[in-house]
């Protein structure tokens, strides 16, 4: 679980801040994080790209070592103010303790991507930093005319988003507010009953996969529901869940959701734009959140500015 750390937001960045790629996980094609760089270049940022972010060893950018390595140099370098993961994939567990003996807090920045990165939002998380669930090199690179690459630049320089997106008939309405904790639901299953566990009591969990059978994603519902948590959340947001199969049980991942949560009285938004789609909108890990599901056919989610930020 988190603890409770006064949360810190990172700096919002100015023109000329240096902003790094780096590569925690997976293989990247060099050419989506030369673009994406080139894009950050031209928002007027200086860009690095780290030393093996762009190199291969077997399936991962590097050994565990460099990719640690890569990390460690931009997590204590106090002139690099945001951390772009390239890709996710896997591999970020391999380094996240000694990830987490580094002072975080001492000169926090953000760090932004989606998928295995979900591992490096927890070590933020529970280090009571904000982070950024949000596209990375490949989306990135498509330029700030992209909607979700304008939230996140504006993001990066302070702004507060409120989201609005459509209703669906699954959608549980209600009003709620709390800590947005969450991301890909498999890392953060795997997390569970380990220091990096986030998945905690009085937050507003998001969720999203990607190659999931639904049986696996029921299984990870009935961990939480016996360890007590599903029931003590605040609201839930289900992002998307793609590349799976209808099974003997259930036709699609949303009807066993709403099955699994139908006991609870909380505000459950269905098919909200997160996940590994090409509409992915940014969310601000740790931040208070209102999630408004409402019976009007549009729902919201609200970030609040709050007064502990730096």
């Amino acid at each position: 679980m988190t603890d409770k750390k006064p949360l810190i937001f990172p700096q919002p960045l100015r023109e000329g801040d240096k902003i790094v790629f780096c590569s925690p996980a997976g293989t990247i094609k060099p050419q989506k994080v030369e673009a994406a760089a080139d894009v950050l270049r031209r928002e007027g940022w200086q860009v690095e790209i780290m030393p093996h972010a762009l190199g291969k060893h077997g399936s991962y950018s590097g050994t565990a070592d460099e990719r640690y390595s890569d990390l460690e140099r931009a997590l204590l370098d106090p002139d690099v103010k945001a951390i772009i993961c390239s890709r996710g994939g896997y591999g970020v567990v391999h380094i996240l303790d000694r990830l987490s003996k580094l002072d975080l807090r001492e000169n926090p920045k953000w760090i932004a991507g989606f998928s295995d990165i979900s591992a490096l939002h927890a070590l933020m998380a529970v280090n009571g930093i904000a982070s950024i669930h949000s596209s990375m090199a490949g989306q990135i690179m498509l330029g700030p005319d992209d909607p979700d690459n304008a939230a996140l630049f504006g993001i990066l320089r302070g702004e507060r988003p409120a989201y609005t997106f459509d209703s669906h008939s699954f959608d549980r309405c209600g009003i709620a507010t709390g800590k947005l904790l969450g991301g890909n639901l498999a890392v953060l299953a795997d997390l569970i009953n380990t220091p990096y566990d986030i998945i905690e009591p009085g937050s507003i969990l998001f969720i999203e996969d990607v190659s999931e059978p639904i049986y696996k994603i029921e299984r990870i519902l009935y961990q939480l529901k016996l360890n007590g948590v599903l029931s003590k959340l605040n609201g839930l947001v289900v992002g998307q869940f793609t590349d799976y199969k209808p099974d003997d049980n259930h036709n699609d991942m949303y009807e066993m959701i709403r099955d699994m949560t139908a006991e609870y009285d909380y505000p459950v938004a269905f098919d909200v734009p997160v996940g590994h789609v090409d509409h992915n909108i940014p969310l601000i890990e740790s931040a208070q959140v209102t999630l408004k599901v409402s019976p009007s056919g549009r729902n919201s989610l609200i970030f609040h500015r709050e007064p502990m930020e730096k």
